[in-house]
């Protein structure tokens, strides 16, 4: 008897002995190599494939001198028909007599790249001005041929409108547009098909995420590099009435904000010049601080679009819708 009592003592007590060890193993913390394969993932899903944190991208719109005649302009809408608004030309003709001439000099001295979306008849007018972005370095991105609205148009009057301001930039320039910017964002239902067809690889007339992502366009993946309105001066100083200062803190704020997010998740921030507004000497001060007070973040960097979307399109795990 007693040698039983100790044979069903000891199986007592083994089976609880495996009972903790499988508890044990269903709660172990993970060894070394799995935590580290763990964080690799989550890095990749959050880093950007260059291993930046947060990437800034700034645009540059070029479109005075390319505006029809009497275009929306600071000065009050009263001029009466038939005649001309000569005032507001003024104010256009601003854009690359000082605008964009002082804002390339802000970005050499402040060593960043920008996308210059480019308005074909602008780019006819002013050669030199649009040779001079390219060569120091900037993307020339397709911007239409003039300011007409592209969703009223038929799918070969847009493709012909597109076309032809891609040929007017890369003639002038040398270089051939892969981003799209379409007036005021309002692109029609067959502008991405066109814009795929006609060799381009991003547009950013989208504001719906602060991070870019792909998107099937004839099934082909295509880049969508958002945009903004939040940082953005048409709609800030001439839309709202905004001070620089205001504008300042706003765009200071919504940096401040992604950089915190942008420990977890991949963020882009996009900032938006007009040549006749971010041109002028108090805008181009707020930049210069505000890119200044930017750069001293560990892991930020500057990009130009293109750059971005080829980095999108390259890296696999980049949203895709």
């Amino acid at each position: 008897m007693g040698t039983r009592r100790e044979f069903l003592k000891q199986g007592t007590l083994l089976g609880i002995a495996g009972v903790l060890q499988s508890q044990r193993s269903l709660f172990a913390l993970p060894n070394k190599n799995q935590k580290t394969m763990d964080q690799k993932i989550r890095n990749q899903k959050t880093k950007w494939a260059d291993d930046s944190r947060l990437v800034v991208s700034v645009s540059m719109q070029f479109e005075a001198g390319g505006q029809p005649d009497n275009a929306e302009s600071p000065f009050p809408q009263n001029i009466q028909k038939g005649y001309k608004d000569l005032p507001a030309t003024t104010w256009f003709e601003y854009g690359y007599k000082e605008g964009i001439p002082r804002m390339l000099d802000n970005w050499d001295r402040l060593g960043i790249k920008v996308t210059s979306h480019m308005v074909g008849a602008a780019v006819l007018k002013n050669p030199e001005l649009a040779k001079e972005i390219v060569e120091r370095g900037h993307e020339a991105a397709a911007h239409g041929m003039n300011w007409s609205t592209q969703y009223t148009m038929s799918y070969e009057e847009e493709k012909k409108f597109v076309s032809d301001g891609v040929t007017a930039v890369k003639n002038i320039t040398g270089f051939t547009p892969v981003g799209y910017n379409a007036n005021w964002l309002r692109r029609g239902e067959n502008t991405l098909r066109i814009l795929q067809e006609l060799g381009f690889i991003y547009h950013i007339d989208d504001l719906s995420r602060d991070e870019p992502f792909i998107i099937k366009v004839n099934n082909n993946d295509f880049v969508v590099v958002p945009y903004t309105l939040r940082c953005n001066d048409i709609q800030l100083i001439e839309g709202k009435n905004f001070s620089v200062d205001q504008f300042y803190h706003q765009v200071k704020m919504e940096f401040d904000q992604l950089y915190v997010e942008s420990e977890f998740k991949r963020r882009q921030m996009s900032i938006s010049f007009h040549d006749r507004i971010g041109g002028t000497p108090q805008m181009v001060k707020a930049a210069h601080e505000i890119i200044t007070y930017m750069q001293k973040h560990q892991g930020v960097v500057f990009k130009r679009k293109d750059e971005i979307a080829r980095m999108t399109l390259a890296d696999r795990t980049s949203i895709k819708e």
